[in-house]
């Protein structure tokens, strides 16, 4: 498949599209907080960002080699990072089209425990990554957590597997077939040893918190 060199908006719906509608929804409330002794706060707004499930998995792909440890992470679109580009920042950035991170994905509805989270992670690396692993392989790599729970409801669950180290060359093309949806055009796999992949996030060459929530953890696992 040709490599993506854009996203290009076709149409803008902002302003005509309900906050309840599409991948994610907006609620909008007008709320108060309800004090001890009796008394009541101003009334003050929140907003809420859900997605259709409330979990998602995030996984951590790990390889010995006679080096020490590698992972494997992927490079993708990812809208939101590559749109505030033109836009005042607080910092002089880079503007990126593909974002590295873990593979990860939602949880399909009705999909509830620990065997459920393992068979997600299980399918989200057979279609990111193109490795079939089986679901009794991952493991929790300590408890989940809430990336912006100031406004996003979704909580990341974290797991791991060790797996055979893959393709020699630093970076390569991710599976054509992926979820079958655009988004998923263009993404590669990239090995990176554990530590220089640390390094990268301090550096802030690799910008996703997951992801270096999850290098730091295996590191103190492995240990």
């Amino acid at each position: 498949m040709p490599r993506v060199t854009a996203i290009e908006i076709v149409e803008d719906r902002t302003a005509s599209s309900r906050c309840d509608e599409g991948f994610l929804h907006v609620r909008r409330y007008r709320a108060r907080n309800r004090r001890a002794d009796g008394s009541l706060s101003s009334v003050y707004r929140i907003d809420v960002v859900d997605r259709p499930s409330l979990d998602a998995v995030a996984v951590c792909l790990w390889a010995r080699t006679s080096k020490g440890i590698d992972v494997l992470l992927r490079r993708q679109l990812r809208p939101a990072v590559h749109f505030r580009r033109g836009r005042p920042r607080a910092m002089p950035e880079q503007d990126l089209l593909l974002f590295e991170e873990l593979v990860a994905g939602v949880l399909e509805p009705g999909e509830r425990g620990l065997e459920a989270l393992k068979r997600r992670a299980a399918e989200e690396v057979r279609e990111e990554a193109g490795l079939s692993i089986p679901a009794e392989r991952f493991e929790p790599l300590g408890a989940p957590f809430y990336m912006l729970p100031g406004i996003i409801s979704e909580k990341i669950h974290l797991l791991a597997a060790e797996v055979e180290r893959g393709a020699p060359v630093a970076a390569f093309e991710a599976p054509a077939e992926g979820d079958g949806s655009p988004m998923e055009e263009g993404a590669e796999l990239a090995w990176r040893s554990l530590e220089a992949g640390i390094l990268a996030c301090e550096r802030g060459e690799i910008e996703d918190a997951k992801t270096e929530i999850a290098f730091r953890r295996l590191k103190e696992r492995l240990r």
